[in-house]
């Protein structure tokens, strides 16, 4: 039987700002869709705490046994300076400055951003989609608002008209914003005057002179708005409705309001049922941002190379800080913060690599069926990542319990004891246990040490030492395998 259906998750809403009990549109299947970078510069930790709360939300999910279907997008044209409807592409402006092609610029950071994630042991989604990539679909939907009668064309640009969505819709539904407060606090800035409105927004550009960055349209040469590439992607691959929508918070207005108008009006019905948002990451006391010069770089975390740490930390460490914290609430980034993560995560890994060499006793001492369904009670109430690390360290307790003499578990409670463990260490949270991986990447280098001497005897034409070399590991379950590239190995 399906995790899913023993468990009732509940999420956070913030359509709704109450938690509620998550039903899929489908039974056993998840749709999700978060947004993604915009590719102009490194994502700072900022940036990434949410992709990694995420990440944790689609291992959850998974670890149900639910069917996910996760796409996250990658922002590649279309999202302008300060996020207004006026400047230059940040995209374009990184290629005017560096004087390289703008999409240079977007390899070069969504490597970075991959590298990073990577090293970080996030899950790669379903599918990964590109606003470039969806230019043609971004046309046809704004094809269809205007027919629809939701949006307008002024001299090559098209803008969707809020008030006349207004009339039947609630524009400002998931930010509580009220369209009358926001003609009462909006400035019409140089270059919007086209707008019949202040409040409406971008549909599509019409691009200037300087502009690189362009497309042909009926409407113009020119380029989409930002909103609309996530409206096209989340429906083009989850359908007109889906379960979860995810981003930070400051995307809530306007980014995810825009996204809930354009698709409302193309569908008629409402596209997301559960609606999630991460709050920020702050540093110094202030939100991380690269327009404050106020951030770091992730990367820089495990390198040292930074003035704000004392030394370097493991990725598994900041994992683990990032989950100390409920996503909704405001976490401060600090060096005594990381060091304190770091002692409790070598605690808990130290825990866990001790519980597999435990064999079990006569009787139990400690109730594990009840700590495993507080685990799961945790993780049920709206992804409690910090209830659910305070489980685990009930955990280490016994478990130190046991190295002491002090406690026992019978056989069938030492394996769902040991199962658990793992599952939620390391496959929802998605921490890594470093004593191993160092000892893997110790493996690794003899190996290719082993390889490199092998590859100077076959030069010396000493066939014996390279046969001995290649056989020994062989017996050791180490397959080489010799190609153009050279030779590579694999553990078996």
């Amino acid at each position: 039987m399906e995790r899913y259906k023993e468990n009732q998750l509940k999420i956070y809403n913030s359509l709704s700002k109450q938690k509620e009990n998550f039903k899929p549109l489908t039974d056993g299947y998840v749709g999700m869709y978060v947004c993604g970078p915009t590719v102009y510069s490194n994502a700072h930790l900022g940036n990434v705490r949410t992709f990694m709360f995420f990440d944790v939300v689609y291992r959850y999910l998974l670890h149900l046994e639910y069917k996910v279907r996760y796409v996250r997008n990658i922002t590649d044209a279309g999202h302008l300076e300060n996020d207004a409807e006026q400047g230059e592409d940040k995209i374009a402006k990184k290629a005017r400055l560096e004087q390289i092609e703008p999409m240079e610029v977007v390899q070069m950071y969504t490597v970075d951003f991959h590298n990073v994630l990577k090293n970080y042991n996030f899950l790669p989604p379903s599918i990964e989609p590109t606003a470039t990539g969806h230019i043609v679909e971004q046309i046809e939907m704004i094809k269809e608002i205007i027919e629809k009668g939701f949006a307008y064309e002024v001299n090559g640009s098209v803008y969707f008209d809020v008030h006349e969505y207004n009339k039947k819709e609630n524009y400002g539904i998931l930010s509580g914003r009220k369209v009358e407060d926001l003609i009462h606090n909006t400035r019409v800035l140089d270059g919007q005057s086209d707008k019949k409105n202040p409040q409406d927004f971008a549909l599509w550009k019409k691009a200037d002179e300087r502009h690189i960055m362009r497309w042909p349209s009926p409407w113009s040469d020119g380029f989409p708005g930002w909103h609309l590439e996530c409206s096209v992607m989340s429906t083009k691959y989850l359908g007109e409705q889906f379960d979860i929508h995810g981003g930070g918070m400051d995307l809530k207005f306007p980014h995810h309001e825009c996204e809930i108008a354009q698709s409302q009006t193309c569908s008629g019905v409402k596209p997301v049922n559960y609606w999630m948002h991460t709050n920020m990451l702050s540093l110094n006391g202030q939100r991380m941002a690269k327009s404050t010069g106020n951030y770091i770089l992730p990367n820089e975390i495990l390198s040292g190379e930074n003035n704000i740490l004392p030394k370097p930390f493991s990725a598994s460490v900041v994992r683990f800080f990032n989950m100390q914290a409920n996503y909704r609430s405001i976490l401060d980034f600090s060096g005594d913060a990381l060091e304190a993560s770091e002692k409790g995560h070598a605690k808990l890994m130290e825990a866990v690599q001790f519980l597999e060499k435990v064999n079990p006793g006569n009787a139990s001492t400690f109730d594990v069926k009840k700590w495993k369904s507080d685990c799961y009670a945790a993780m049920n109430d709206d992804f409690n990542t910090p209830i659910l690390i305070s489980h685990l360290f009930e955990a280490v307790k016994v478990i130190n319990q046991i190295k002491e003499n002090n406690a026992t578990l019978n056989a069938d409670d030492l394996s769902e004891f040991k199962a658990t463990i793992h599952a939620f260490v390391f496959d929802v949270l998605g921490l890594m246990n470093e004593a191993t991986q160092d000892s893997s990447d110790k493996i690794n280098g003899v190996v290719e040490l082993l390889i490199k001497l092998r590859k100077e005897a076959r030069e010396n034409k000493n066939w014996a030492l390279s046969d001995q070399i290649r056989d020994e590991l062989i017996e050791l379950g180490i397959q080489l395998k010799d190609g153009r590239e050279g030779t590579t190995f694999s553990i078996n």
